[in-house]
């Protein structure tokens, strides 16, 4: 992404602030793994948005009207000694030159120069409670402006999260962000694609996994968007299960939720595929009910529908389809209302995708459901989850964990299907399956 596209965000931003504002964004602090060892470092969303900066220990300051530069950005300064430890930094020079600042100031500056930033200013844009310390730190900055209005000096008088701006801004997807997340399906839809055809009784679940960070990697995609779900058999009945350690056995299913970040934009892709490369009857059925629900909530993503149309699409489905199955009982609008269902599908049909796998952006305006609009982006995952020695429900449907979720933009005509390049179909994945197998 081009600088162009950060200096519009901040533009837009500065705009909706107002003049006597200040905003402030601090990046996310370097996190600990194991004693001298850390955790890869990822900028934080909402100041990558922003800046396109990507090193720790950086303060990104937005003032509207200021005369002398309006964005600012507080970093660590070229070190050559430390560089050769830890790699390049791009230092002040850097900051303005390659990421467009209009200032640059060394970070270990920011308690001499950044209360003279405050002065006079009515409101600071801040979000409270992501980062301790830093509070902490900002509090400090306004008690100080505070013992100093003897002397005329003005510290603001009102605080506002910047969340309210800057989340809703992040909904709507501009036309370089939906082609980062294209790639990022792309890579991702790959990677599952791959993991069909390696599949056989007997691996273990995280060589499976292996295969889709191999192929994720060697698409450009450096990072998963989050820990890769490889759930065999019981394990797929498990919502959020990342320990991918047990074998996959024959007969079973396989699900596998998971998605590449690529650019700083994630994909979340979901399929459910046949370990020994061939659906039974029975998974077939509850397969093919679940696809069809897909389908159902699919349509409903357009402009001018609400968010809540899909989830109400899949619900009324799966409800018909398990009352058709025998797996509930009673009239399909009576448990809906009960919502019976729930037994075997407890979660939502999507999310919000972007930046973070679970998205920013309210999902009610008010008190009503929020309206579709191009842009945005979101999931579609309906599922069913069946474990072993659920009540009153035959054997034959034990240990079933099915989801399917692909990736949805809409766009001005209605929407568009992200993560299409892999297939879903039960034939067309057993056939998938099948060349892993020739």
């Amino acid at each position: 992404m081009n600088r162009s596209e950060f200096a519009r965000r901040r533009k837009r931003l500065m705009q909706a602030m107002g003049k006597e504002s200040i905003a402030i964004l601090p990046n996310s602090p370097v996190r600990q793994r194991n004693r001298d060892v850390e955790h890869s470092y990822r900028s934080d969303s909402d100041f990558y948005y922003l800046t396109g900066y990507a090193e720790p220990e950086s303060v990104a300051v937005l003032v509207p009207g200021r005369p002398a530069g309006e964005y600012l950005l507080f970093c660590r300064e070229r070190d050559p000694l430390m560089e050769t430890w830890h790699g390049r930094r791009a230092g002040l020079e850097g900051a303005l030159e390659r990421f467009g600042a209009d200032d640059a100031f060394p970070i270990t500056d920011i308690d001499e120069i950044l209360p003279g930033l405050l002065e006079n200013r009515e409101r600071v844009f801040y979000t409270m409670g992501c980062n301790s310390d830093f509070d902490t730190q900002v509090m400090a900055w306004i008690k100080l402006l505070r013992q100093k209005s003897r002397a005329g000096v003005h510290a603001p008088g009102e605080f506002i999260s910047l969340d309210h701006f800057l989340h809703d801004m992040r909904l709507y997807k501009s036309a370089a962000e939906v082609k980062a997340m294209r790639t990022a399906a792309r890579i991702s839809a790959q990677a599952h694609c791959r993991a069909m055809q390696v599949c056989r009784p007997g691996m273990m679940e995280y060589q499976v996994e292996a295969e889709l960070l191999h192929t994720f990697m060697m698409g450009g995609a450096r990072e998963p968007a989050y820990p890769s779900i490889v759930g065999g058999g019981e394990n797929g009945c498990i919502l959020h299960y990342t320990e991918n350690e047990s074998v996959l056995k024959d007969g079973d299913l396989l699900l596998i939720d998971a998605g590449a970040e690529y650019e700083y934009y994630a994909a979340d892709i979901t399929r459910t595929f046949p370990v020994n490369g061939r659906f039974s009857t029975a998974q077939r059925q509850l397969y093919e009910l679940v696809l069809k629900a897909q389908y159902a909530a699919i349509k409903q993503v357009r402009p001018g529908k609400h968010w809540n149309q899909p989830h109400e699409a899949v619900v009324r489905v799966l409800t018909e389809g398990l009352v058709e199955l025998g797996l509930l009982k009673g009239s399909v609008a009576a448990l809906i209302k009960s919502e019976g269902y729930r037994k075997f599908f407890m979660h939502r049909t999507g999310h919000w995708l972007g930046m973070d796998v679970h998205d920013v952006g309210d999902y009610k305006v008010g008190d009503e459901w929020r309206v579709l609009e191009p842009g945005m982006v979101m999931t579609i995952e309906p599922g069913l989850y069946i474990p072993a020695g659920s009540k009153g429900v035959a054997k034959r449907w034990w240990n079933i964990g099915i989801r399917i979720e692909d990736d949805v933009l809409v766009t001005k005509e209605g929407c568009e299907v992200l993560s299409r390049g892999v297939p879903k179909e039960p034939d067309e994945i057993e056939a998938l399956m099948a060349t892993g197998r020739s």
